[in-house]
């Protein structure tokens, strides 16, 4: 053999090689494996977000490593498609190895078996009969088609056989169950982002990360009405519509034009007892694009519009730019005057406080809270622990003091709480604080205060700022302590009329009352954080202050500083009242829970770090619904690949593939016959089936069983 035909037989044998072992079991469970890791993956790790969320929840190193694994969208991975792609080829190259072999299997009877063959068959039996062979064999042929058999008699030189075959169908299971996996992935390869990649890859197609009117982005960055499959969102205010679908991308997003416009004519929101909401549906008004047909339509939760190959399913409501009116008050200065100010969602409002400028961001709008408002929840900020420093202790019980009033969320007390507003205030440097404030006061712990929340991060939960409520159920009260607190005019006159009230006597001794007074001073402004060199003030200031006593006179002097702080709070508002010309403040127990309440919140506020506190005052509610479009022609195609998989499933299960064979000659003058049964899984149906043919095929004859 030349030397060529030695390559081209190896090559072959190669080739031959590689198709056994794509085509085999063992690599199609090993590419199984990794799917099933691979949707593992994908079902844990939120996919398509934007990639600053993933830096924030993972930091730059990790971040880093997983974009390049393709983590952040598995499903639309290459390596991920390329297995899909493998085992498509290894499931088409095993059905194509088997199938036309079972095939010709299905249609075989078998016919070449020998008569001693049979006999080394498990199941057989044996009986002779008077009478020709071939009456014997037309005999066993009509019982057993009479059984369910299909029955062919193939003439032998000896004699005659009869072949007979049952549940040949079996191996339709096999071709069905193989063939379903095949479409089924093709299914998901048509829903997949294959389609989007494609266009990005070879038509030049990239993500926008601009910002603007949807109108005004370029070609580049739009999908045309041929896209064959994506999964986008809308978000349309009442009274407005849409054309286009927004598709998220890592890196941006992809405008997607749909063949029709919906116009949102009104979203329908209705609420359980507890505020809880139980249907959202947007009354809409469609119009095709290329006929101009128009027509209504309404979209609720699990039930799409579908039209023209698009679904549109109703997925969540949006603020779409509601008006809002506030009150804003200053939170620094020794000034309580309030100020009007109004803003849109999805706008900005700039905002001067001092010779600083401000830009208020309005990000959103609620106008139902559902939060949990168990009593008992949260613990005041003097609550200690022993072995603790009271700087740990204070820093300890601040946190608990100001947490989100939405802890426990698996308690049933849930009620609506009323709407709040949500805006980012930015300084001139560009840096941003987020805050929610509640419009309504809530009822936490017996008393109403008003939820002033913060957050530094946009992945951090909101901390909150309890103000408490005033006789008025307003925030004006608290404003006016805090300003006071701030004005060490006031603080004077608070200190001298504490010392004239706690110790009459002291009139007649002006040291002492000078030294009462100068300590009852020095105790509001180190509450007020004079002197702390911009580590604030609050109880953090009063714990700092105390750390500098001996540890064996700490408490008693605890004890005395709070005492005299809560005397010269009192001073301070009626002082505060007293200058605005009202009538000075009735000392009742509601009043004293009230300041109480106020002190604290006073001392929380050095950590709230806005420069103006707005209050929502009223507001004009715009809605808009969230839809998701969706078009998906893999879906009926994985729906046929499910079909037939449940048919393969039912076949390989409970079809059972039996075959019998008889072999009938002559022998002494009788007709003598061997009969012999086999399946490919024996079980008791099949013994139960053996031993009643080979009691009904004889009949009266003399059987002869071995």
């Amino acid at each position: 053999m030349s030397t060529t035909g030695i390559e081209l037989k190896t090559r072959r044998r190669a080739l031959a090689e590689a198709v056994e072992l794509v085509s085999s079991m063992r690599f199609a469970i090993a590419l199984l494996v990794m799917l099933a890791i691979a949707a593992i993956i994908g079902t844990i790790m939120q996919q398509n977000k934007a990639e600053p969320d993933y830096i924030n929840q993972f930091g730059p190193f990790w971040f880093e490593i997983f974009r390049k694994l393709g983590l952040y969208a598995v499903y639309s991975a290459w390596w991920f498609l390329l297995i899909l792609a493998i085992l498509i080829v290894s499931t088409s190259l095993c059905i194509a190895r088997n199938a036309p072999k079972m095939l010709r299997d299905m249609r075989s009877w078998r016919e070449n078996v020998r008569e001693e063959s049979l006999r080394n068959f498990h199941h057989k039996t044996e009986w002779t009969a008077d009478g020709s062979a071939v009456a014997l064999a037309s005999q066993t042929a009509q019982r057993l088609g009479n059984a369910g058999y299909r029955v062919k008699m193939v003439d032998k030189p000896n004699g005659v056989l009869v072949a007979a075959k049952k549940g040949a169908a079996n191996k339709f299971g096999y071709i069905f169950a193989h063939s379903a996996i095949v479409i089924i992935l093709l299914g998901g390869l048509l829903d997949s982002d294959l389609p989007i990649r494609f266009q990005q890859w070879f038509m030049g197609k990239t993500p926008y990360m601009g910002a603007g009117l949807i109108s005004a982005i370029p070609p580049q960055h739009r999908l045309g009405l041929g896209n064959p499959s994506y999964r986008g969102n809308t978000m349309i205010p009442e009274g407005q519509n849409s054309s286009t679908a927004i598709l998220q991308q890592a890196n941006g997003v992809l405008i997607q034009e749909l063949p029709f416009t919906i116009h949102l004519n009104k979203f329908i929101v209705d609420f359980y007892s507890t505020g809880m909401p139980k249907l959202f549906a947007s009354e809409v008004t469609i119009r095709d694009h290329e006929t101009g047909k128009t027509f209504p339509a309404s979209i609720k939760v699990n039930q799409p519009l579908i039209y023209r190959g698009v679904a549109v399913y109703q997925s969540g409501i949006e603020d779409g730019g509601s008006k809002l009116k506030l009150t804003g008050y200053p939170m620094s200065g020794a000034s309580d005057k309030a100020f009007n100010i109004e803003g849109e969602v999805g706008n900005a409002t700039e905002l001067k406080h001092g010779d600083d400028p401000y830009t208020v961001e309005w990000s959103g709008f609620r106008a139902f809270n559902v939060e949990n408002t168990k009593e008992g929840q949260g613990q005041d900020v003097r609550d200690v622990k022993k072995g603790e420093s009271l700087e740990a202790q204070l820093a300890r019980t601040l946190s608990q003091h100001t947490g989100s009033a939405a802890k426990n969320a698996n308690n049933k007390d849930l009620k609506n709480v009323g709407p709040s507003v949500q805006y980012k205030l930015r300084d001139k440097t560009g840096q941003a604080r987020e805050f929610m404030n509640y419009m309504q006061p809530v009822t936490l712990e017996g008393a109403e205060v008003y939820l002033a929340g913060v957050r530094s991060n946009p992945g951090d939960p909101f901390s909150f700022l309890r103000i408490p409520a005033d006789d008025q159920h307003g925030v004006r009260e608290w404003m006016r302590l805090r300003a006071a607190l701030a004005d060490p005019a006031l603080r004077e006159e608070a200190a001298r009329r504490y010392a004239e009230r706690a110790m009459p006597q002291a009139k007649e001794d002006a040291t002492l009352a000078r030294q009462l007074q100068e300590s009852a001073a020095k105790t509001l402004a180190i509450f007020a954080g004079e002197g702390s060199n911009g580590k604030g003030g609050g109880y953090l200031a009063v714990s700092q202050f105390l750390e500098r006593i001996p540890p064996a006179e700490q408490e008693k002097a605890a004890n005395v500083f709070m005492k005299m702080l809560n005397g010269a709070m009192w001073e301070l508002w009626q002082a505060a009242h007293a200058r605005a010309g009202e009538a000075p403040v009735e000392p009742t127990e509601a009043h004293g829970r009230f300041l109480q309440l106020a002190t604290n919140a006073l001392s929380d506020s050095f950590f709230y770090g806005a420069p103006v506190y707005l209050s929502l005052e009223d507001f004009t509610e715009v809605k808009a619904s969230v839809l998701q479009v969706t078009r998906s022609p893999g879906k009926k195609v994985v729906y046929l690949g499910c079909l037939l998989l449940v048919l393969g499933i039912f076949s390989m299960f409970y079809i059972r593939e039996r075959r019998i064979w008889v072999w009938v000659k002559e022998q002494g003058g009788d007709a003598h016959a061997i009969m012999a049964m086999s399946t490919q899984r024996k079980t008791l149906d099949f013994e139960r089936e053996f031993d009643d043919l080979k009691t009904r095929l004889p009949q009266s004859a003399q059987i002869g069983v071995s």
